[in-house]
């Protein structure tokens, strides 16, 4: 019951992670609640689909097709990511101005309207997959059926509720410090997926390590802590990094982060401030 537990509530935080965070940063946008609930249904079509077949995946790619398909979807999200950081940028004095205005041009324009809707669906796709290939791992043990549907049921709800709590809370805040904070933390959130990206690639040998380990804080930290487990989804905490994921990391930091920081300023010149 633990494991089943642990594996759905760690996959639905991450899932509600992502879309929690876009419905904070876009509440109050015309049809922006639509055009999410549209990527996160499609993202469970997606992933119940992806379930059926995901061990016949990882067979054909010789038994590292759950580890290429890991890295493939997380630099998707990488990039989805870093794409709605630096268009949000730009967008935010409009939408700070004048929020359902900005909103409709959301919705006309097939850049954003595309960002909002493959985001949820990318996040609940890799997630709702992942869990039901893990399940099915874990039900090969000696779990009993029931153990697994109440330990399932209650890590869906625990990670559900979590993430409506962050919902709540992005929601109270003004918008522009809401804008800057969601900013950052997307930013932390893509470059912890680029590190768990490459992370996947050395397990398999398609990426050199650079490092095998830099270092060791399954002492202080542990990934199975409740706060371990939240960093890992958060920022791509690992006890035991090696060189290229800690690369990776520093790398799509600073790149989101400089991309940002030349939006906003080209934004700033563009709109004088009233």
């Amino acid at each position: 019951m633990m494991a089943s537990s642990i594996i759905v509530f760690r996959e639905v935080l991450e899932m509600t992670l992502v879309v929690s965070i876009l419905l904070s940063v876009t509440r109050g946008l015309y049809r922006s609640r639509a055009l999410i609930s549209i990527g996160v249904i499609s993202g469970l079509i997606a992933a119940s689909i992806v379930a059926l077949f995901m061990q016949e995946m990882e067979e054909s790619m010789d038994g590292n097709g759950e580890f290429v398909f890991n890295a493939v979807v997380l630099l998707i999200a990488t990039c989805l990511i870093a794409w709605t950081v630096i268009w949000m940028s730009k967008q935010g004095r409009q939408m700070a101005s004048d929020l359902k205005q900005a909103g409709a041009r959301v919705v006309a324009g097939d850049a954003p309207k595309l960002a909002l809707i493959t985001l949820s669906f990318a996040a609940v796709m890799r997630e709702g997959s992942e869990a039901v290939f893990f399940l099915f791992g874990a039900a090969q043990m000696i779990q009993s059926e029931a153990d697994m549907f109440y330990g399932s049921v209650l890590g869906f709800v625990a990670g559900g509720l979590l993430g409506w709590l962050l919902y709540r809370g992005l929601s109270l805040l003004p918008l522009r410090p809401m804008l800057q904070l969601t900013s950052w933390f997307l930013i932390l959130l893509a470059a912890g997926m680029a590190s768990q990206a490459a992370s996947n690639l050395v397990i398999i040998d398609m990426l050199p390590p650079l490092v095998d380990s830099l270092w060791n804080t399954s002492q202080w930290l542990s990934e199975d802590s409740f706060l371990g487990e939240f960093l890992q989804v958060a920022i791509g905490y690992d006890t035991q990094p090696s060189g290229i994921q800690l690369l990776a990391f520093i790398v799509v930091l600073a790149g989101i982060g400089a991309f940002k920081h030349h939006a906003e300023h080209m934004t700033s010149k563009a709109v004088p401030s009233h």
